[in-house]
């Protein structure tokens, strides 16, 4: 058997935190939260559950959970973010794995509440996410916008774990604009920096193909009035994003 440190970063995450550590309960052997100075009572409630909690300044997700993983005291990594909570399906997977590991790396289903509604449509469900390794065999890679994990083994095969991670993600359709906001600005600076351009066909129907192929064609519509603005969102966001990569392109162009 191996013993697993489940690690979580941190920032200002005490309404979710508590509910985190509690679903690792059997599965954990250490509990590692790695926080970036929060304000609000994240070291409490860490504290309340018995974890290690280490200050960290915040350089990046992938460089945050890397040192995090670094510091864990056991080999096999179960990482968390502080929003997600394991169900017993989940947890019953883990410990066997945790009994006889076959692989280096497993990745699960993800099952976001959006608003108070699980989110099954839309192509955000499975949406699988790696969160159980062997320190030993990768690393997190940094993206601009988003972080991944990498196996030092190209050819090594990821298992898939059976149950779901339970992901509660936006209680308000503010928070989900802001979120659009920020990683458009992110993914449109990234994409102008290596030369991408976006014409103006692109600006105009690829909004329209996000709206139809998820809300149509990947069955958003059976998730109700929720499926409907989550659609409509992700037609928005393609249409900001690639907005904002032409004017970053015609900016370098004119500055050239």
């Amino acid at each position: 058997m191996v013993g697993i440190s489940v690690i979580v970063i941190t920032f200002n995450e005490g309404k979710n935190l508590g509910r985190c550590l509690a679903s690792v309960a059997g599965v954990a052997d250490e509990l590692l939260v790695v926080d970036s100075n929060s304000t609000d009572d994240t070291v409490a409630v860490a504290a309340q559950y018995g974890a290690r909690v280490l200050q960290h300044a915040f350089e990046g997700y992938a460089q945050q959970k890397n040192f995090a993983t670094e510091q864990a005291t056991h080999d096999w990594i179960l990482s968390l973010d502080a929003d997600e909570e394991l169900t017993p399906a989940l947890k019953e997977s883990i410990l066997k794995v945790k009994a006889a590991p076959e692989k280096s790396v497993y990745k699960m289903s993800r099952l976001t509440n959006y608003c108070g509604r699980w989110i099954r449509h839309a192509g955000w469900y499975p949406d699988h996410q790696t969160r159980l390794y062997d320190r030993r065999a990768g690393r997190w890679q940094e993206l601009r916008v988003h972080e991944y994990w990498k196996a030092d083994d190209a050819q090594a095969v990821t298992g898939v774990l059976r149950g779901d991670l339970l992901h509660y993600s936006f209680t308000s359709v503010s928070q989900h604009v802001q979120k659009i906001e920020r990683y458009t600005e992110l993914a449109a600076i990234a994409a102008a920096e290596r030369g991408k351009q976006a014409g103006l066909l692109k600006i105009i129907f690829s909004p329209l193909w996000h709206f139809i192929s998820e809300y149509f064609l990947k069955l958003g519509f059976m998730d109700g009035f929720h499926g409907w603005v989550i659609c409509r969102l992700s037609a928005y966001a393609a249409f900001v994003k690639y907005t904002k990569i032409r004017m970053y392109s015609m900016q370098q162009k004119g500055n050239s």
